[in-house]
């Protein structure tokens, strides 16, 4: 999340991330250990090792159900955004989830990646589109 190349889709929002050593246990037990089913949290990995990871959230702001896919910048434009975003779908779908969304920045080229999976805009505004689809 520090990676300026990776964190580039986020500038809309502030760009990196900080993320500090003091921080990663307790983001560790809400994410992963006391999720309450709100939220899910992969690393994607091929043979190679780390290539992104794939996160979905409860938001209050929707009523349902936020997809987060961040893919390091090196790997992108291989395929990773696509299988990741379509396990974490599965996954999703397989844990009860009805529907996905995302707010993704509106010059954002993830865009065209969650369409080709199934997701639709349902609306816009000058900084994002809100994409959604039902599982």
């Amino acid at each position: 999340m520090a990676d300026e190349e990776t964190m580039s889709y986020n500038h809309a929002w502030g760009g990196t991330i900080s993320f500090s050593e003091e921080k990663w246990q307790n983001w560790y037990d809400r994410w992963v250990i006391n999720h309450e089913n709100k939220r899910y949290y992969r690393y994607l990995k091929d043979e190679k090792g780390f290539v992104g990871e794939i996160a979905y959230h409860y938001d209050p702001e929707y009523d349902g159900y936020v997809a987060d896919v961040i893919i390091f910048s090196q790997f992108r434009g291989r395929g990773y955004g696509s299988q990741g975003l379509k396990l974490l779908c599965e996954a999703a779908k397989e844990n009860g989830i009805k529907v996905l969304y995302d707010d993704i920045a509106i010059d954002n080229t993830a865009i065209s990646l969650f369409k080709k999976q199934g997701f639709f805009e349902v609306n816009r505004t000058y900084e994002k589109i809100i994409l959604k689809k039902d599982l």
